[in-house]
C-alpha cells in the first residue's frame, strides 16, 4: 500500500484482518507471472465450497441449454438477463475446471449460447430482434430470445456478456471442431459491435438505446462498473474507440476520489461496481495514468471500498439490526416494499430493488443487506469476506441459505407483517427475499475462483483483445509487460450438504422489475 500505516497496530491487523479504523491491512504479494503456475491454490472453509458450487449451479441448472440464455432471477418467472449470459459462460469454464461438469458439458452449453447470440436477428425494429449495431438488449425473452418488453440496448450489459464471450475464445484452446467453433464465433460476436455508433456525445460512450426514443440521455462516467466498457471497445479489432474516450471516462474520477470509512479511494457506493469489471480483468500491479498518479491500482482501490463498507456498517449510524464487523454488504439489489415504517423511534423509507450502497456520492441503506457484497469482494479482502460468509450463514443460514446459495437479501431490521411485500417474506428474523439474481450469482461463484486459483484472471490473460484495450488505455506495468501466464487447473471438490432441504421449484408471480 501506498498509504502510510500505523506501524505495529497495522502490523497485528494482518493477523486480526482489520486496523480497527476501517484502514485495510497491506494485501498478499502478486506472485510473478513466471510463477503462477507453481503457486498453491488459497485454501478455503468447506462453506465457501459449497456456495461456490450451489452458485455455479444456477447458471448451469437454470440455463436454457438450446440457446444458453439465463434467467434474469429464480424461482420468479423472468426473462434473460444478457449479464448473465456472460457470468455464466464464464462459470462453466469453472464448472469444468472443478470437475462439476465434464469439459465436453461446458464447451457444447457454451457453443449453443455462442451459435444463438452469433445468429440471433439484429435490426432498429422495437420488436422480433435481440439486439441492433452488435449491441444486445438487456432483457431477452427464455426462449426465443428477442427483445423482452420495451427495455433499452444495454452498452454495458453486452458488454458484461462479451466478458464472457471472450473468456470462451481464451479458455477453449483446442483443436477439436466444437472449441475452434467457440473460437469463431466469440471473434465474430464481439467484432460485430459498432463501438463509435454508441459514442452520440463524443467521446463518451451511451449507456444505451430504444427503437422508440433513439439514445440514452446519460453517457458513461467513471468511477462505476463500465470500465470494461470502455476496454472493450478500445481493444475492438473491427469498430475500435479512440483514446480520448477512456480520458474523458476518467475525467470525472476526482468528483469521487477521498476517504470514506477508512483510506482514500474512487467511491462508488454499491459493490458491484467494484466487482463487475474485476471478475475478468486482473488489475493487480498494472496502472493507468490516473492510478498511476494516486498511487494504487483498481484491485487495491475494490480492496479500500470493501473496508470501507465494512467500516460503515461497525459505526452503523442509522441503528440497523444485525449490522457488524461480520454481517455487512450494500449493493443493488432487492428489497421489501416501497413505502415508510416507524422503526426506532423514527419514520425510514424502504425500497424495493435499489442502488443500495454508502459511499461518498451518497448513502442508500435501508438496513437491507445484500450478500453478494461481501462474497462476490472475497478476491479483494478474503481475511474480513470470509468471517462475513460465515456469519451470515450461521446467523441467518435457515431463512437464507439454500438451493443456490445465499438468496439476494435480507432484512433483519423489516419485519412489519402489515406491510403488502413486493418481494420475499417475513421471518422470525425479518424479511428475506424470495429469489437469486443472476447479476448478482455471477460475482459470487467467480471472484470466490478468483481467490482461489486467480483461474477467470489467468485466463483473461491470454486474450488479445483485453490486452489490447488494457494498453490503447494506458496501463502499464505487472502482468501486462510479462508473458502469457499459463491456465493453472482447480483442485475438483464435493458440494457439502446445506443447512436444511433446498426450497421447493415453485414459481412465483413475476417482480414488477427486474433485478438489474
Amino acid at each position: 500500500m501506498h498509504v502510510a500505516l500505523k506501524g505495529a497496530a497495522c502490523a497485528f491487523a494482518l493477523l486480526v484482518g482489520s486496523c480497527g479504523d476501517g484502514t485495510p491491512p497491506p494485501r498478499p504479494a502478486v506472485a510473478a507471472p513466471a510463477a503462477a503456475q507453481a503457486q498453491q491454490e488459497n485454501a478455503v472453509p468447506a462453506l465457501v465450497e459449497d456456495l461456490e458450487h450451489r452458485t455455479f449451479d444456477y447458471f448451469w441448472e437454470l440455463g436454457n441449454p438450446a440457446n444458453g440464455l439465463v434467467p434474469d432471477r429464480w424461482p420468479s418467472p423472468s426473462a434473460s438477463s444478457i449479464a448473465a449470459v456472460g457470468f455464466g459462460l464464464t462459470a462453466y469454464g469453472v464448472g469444468a475446471e472443478r470437475g462439476w461438469i465434464s469439459r465436453e458439458q461446458a464447451a457444447q452449453r457454451t457453443l449453443a449460447t455462442l451459435r444463438f447470440f452469433a445468429r440471433a436477428p439484429q435490426g432498429p425494429q422495437p420488436a422480433g430482434a435481440s439486439g441492433y449495431k452488435g449491441f444486445f438488449y438487456h432483457f431477452l425473452d427464455m426462449d426465443n430470445g428477442s427483445r423482452a418488453g420495451t427495455n433499452e440496448l444495454s452498452t454495458v450489459d453486452t458488454s458484461l456478456f462479451l466478458g464472457g464471450v471472450l473468456f470462451a475464445q481464451s479458455y477453449y484452446d483446442r483443436q477439436d471442431g466444437s472449441e475452434a467453433e467457440i473460437r469463431k464465433l466469440a471473434e465474430k460476436i464481439y467484432a460485430r459491435v459498432e463501438w463509435p455508433w454508441a459514442q452520440v456525445r463524443k467521446p463518451l460512450i451511451s449507456m444505451g438505446w430504444t427503437p422508440e426514443e433513439g439514445a440514452l440521455k446519460y453517457d458513461w462516467q467513471g468511477y462505476n462498473e463500465a470500465i470494461l466498457v470502455y476496454i472493450l471497445a478500445l481493444g475492438s479489432p473491427t469498430h475500435p474507440i479512440d483514446k480520448d474516450a477512456y480520458d474523458a471516462w476518467t475525467s470525472t474520477y476526482d468528483r469521487t476520489w477521498g476517504k470514506f470509512h477508512g483510506d482514500e479511494h474512487l467511491s462508488f457506493p454499491p459493490m458491484f461496481g467494484h466487482q463487475y469489471s474485476q471478475v475478468w480483468i486482473d488489475f493487480r500491479g498494472i496502472q493507468d495514468e490516473y492510478m498511476h498518479r494516486r498511487g494504487i491500482d483498481y484491485f487495491e482501490n475494490s480492496r479500500r471500498a470493501v473496508y470501507s463498507q465494512r467500516g460503515y456498517a461497525i459505526e452503523n449510524a442509522a441503528g440497523w439490526k444485525g449490522y457488524g464487523k461480520n454481517v455487512w454488504g450494500l449493493s443493488a439489489s432487492d428489497g421489501p416494499v416501497d413505502a415508510s415504517f416507524e422503526f426506532d423511534g423514527q419514520t425510514r423509507l424502504f425500497r424495493t430493488y435499489a442502488a443500495r450502497g454508502a459511499g461518498i456520492e451518497y448513502v442508500l441503506d435501508d438496513g437491507t443487506i445484500t450478500p453478494t457484497a461481501a462474497a462476490g469482494s472475497i478476491a479483494f479482502a478474503p481475511e474480513i469476506v470470509i468471517p462475513a460468509i460465515t456469519q451470515m450463514h450461521e446467523r441467518y443460514g435457515k431463512d437464507i441459505y439454500g438451493e443456490y446459495g445465499f438468496l439476494d437479501a435480507f432484512n433483519p431490521s423489516f419485519d412489519f407483517t402489515d406491510a403488502k411485500l413486493h418481494h420475499g417474506r417475513i421471518t422470525p428474523m425479518g424479511w428475506v427475499d424470495s429469489d437469486y439474481l443472476g447479476i448478482d450469482q455471477g460475482p459470487i461463484v467467480l471472484m470466490i475462483e478468483n481467490h482461489r486459483s486467480e483461474f477467470v484472471w489467468n485466463v483473461m490473460r491470454r486474450n488479445l483483445h483485453i490486452r489490447k484495450g488494457l494498453q490503447r488505455a494506458g496501463f502499464r506495468g505487472g502482468w501486462l509487460g510479462a508473458s502469457v501466464v499459463p491456465i493453472r487447473p482447480a483442485t475438483p471438490v464435493r458440494k457439502t450438504p446445506a443447512t436444511k432441504p433446498p426450497p421447493a421449484r415453485q414459481p412465483q408471480a413475476p417482480a414488477a422489475a427486474a433485478g438489474g
